[in-house]
């Protein structure tokens, strides 16, 4: 199957590929890949590179037995092996490459988010290849992406891809577990992803690796509700870059939106990490799907603890899937005492004009129809 033509790409390679044998870093599973970049670099095809393996480089320097691996001895790993991780790349090019650290704090602040997107464009102008990897050696649970594959992904979006490639150690989406079942077929093309397609993935059995085919298809789900065919791909077959640089597609597809979301948008739904949740009733649900602002007045009740300017999803009641998620102008605090309220009476009440949206329509986006 030919695959769409394309500009720019992500390409994300896992630690299986940097680091196969969790001895440092091989060029074994490495050479093949760095080909297919340098090949896209001289057709003037622009290319972003998410790595991880850092942690994985840095296991030979830091030795430890148990397959269970604490937190600190993990990000030591990350400190002293993403220096090995990124001269392993850049020896096989001879143009520069560019380092990028980044954890989900800097994606989901909105300024930061663009100061990013701002520095990788500013690297694809200047033909450098930047090299991208989440700052493990620095990042706490609540501020990390948690893979790569989902980082790749949201990178797709900030630089505006038209591709991504996840690259995985099987060939692509089976119907099956091909390692459990010889007899499993290949799907070639994925036209929208679904719960069954979900279904159909399995986690990983890597020690130091994060993703699995799950988080491989969640990439996916962000990445084409962008814009940006996402191909998974196996990294592990030299074969599979020389097919892509002719344009045949050797894993799984999945196709791109037809009317994908503003980037803003995109970035509200896929990136910002949900801090509570708003109840609110039918009406209010039915006004939110046509456009309008979130108001105190259909606000039923409020869940978790959040503070103002920080992202909450809201229900059409309590037992729904959420509708919506935006940036809330009012704390969880603030919203018990006001929910249900009429902005004037609110003014009465407590002796001040309040911000009359809980959220403006511009920070909010629509996740379900109701």
């Amino acid at each position: 199957m030919n695959m769409p033509s394309w500009q720019r790409a992500v390409i994300k390679v896992g630690s299986a590929l940097i680091a196969p044998d969790e001895t440092g870093t091989s060029s074994k599973y490495l050479l093949a890949i760095a080909r297919f970049i340098i090949e896209c670099h001289e057709r003037g095809q622009e290319i972003v590179l998410v790595s991880s393996g850092s942690a994985a480089a840095g296991r030979k320097y830091i030795k430890y037995d148990s397959d269970t691996i604490p937190v600190t001895v993990k990000k030591a790993m990350a400190a002293v092996g993403q220096n090995e991780m990124m001269a392993s790349w850049t020896r096989f090019f001879d143009f520069p490459c560019a380092q990028v650290l980044m954890t989900h704090g800097d994606l989901r602040d909105r300024a930061r988010y663009v100061s990013i997107r701002n520095t990788l464009r500013t690297l694809l102008e200047h033909d450098i290849l930047p090299i991208v990897n989440e700052n493990d050696a620095l990042a706490t649970d609540e501020m990390k992406v948690g893979d790569n594959d989902n980082l790749a992904a949201m990178v797709a979006t900030l630089v505006d891809a038209d591709a991504l490639f996840i690259c995985s150690d099987i060939d692509g989406l089976f119907d099956a577990d091909p390692r459990v079942k010889p007899d499993a077929k290949k799907i070639p093309v994925v036209e929208t992803i679904t719960e069954e397609i979900y279904a159909l993935a399995g986690g990983t059995t890597n020690k130091i690796a994060t993703g699995g085919m799950r988080t491989k298809i969640e990439a996916a789900e962000k990445a084409t509700s962008h814009g940006v065919d996402t191909y998974i791909v196996n990294g592990r077959k030299g074969n599979t870059f020389e097919l892509l640089l002719r344009g045949e597609n050797p894993g799984t597809l999945f196709k791109r939106q037809q009317d994908p979301m503003s980037n803003k948008k995109h970035w509200l739904r896929h990136t910002l990490i949900s801090q509570g949740e708003i109840v609110v009733d039918a009406a209010t649900a039915n006004s939110l799907a046509n456009g309008e602002p979130l108001v105190t007045t259909g606000i039923i009740d409020i869940q978790g603890d959040f503070n103002r300017g920080d992202a909450v999803v809201i229900r059409s009641g309590d037992d729904a899937e959420a509708i919506a998620k935006g940036i809330c102008q009012y704390s969880s605090h603030e919203l018990m005492h006001l929910k249900g309220q009429e902005v004037s009476h609110i003014a009465e009440q407590y002796g001040y004009s309040p911000i009359t949206e809980v959220i403006h329509s511009n920070d909010l986006t629509i996740l379900e129809e109701v």
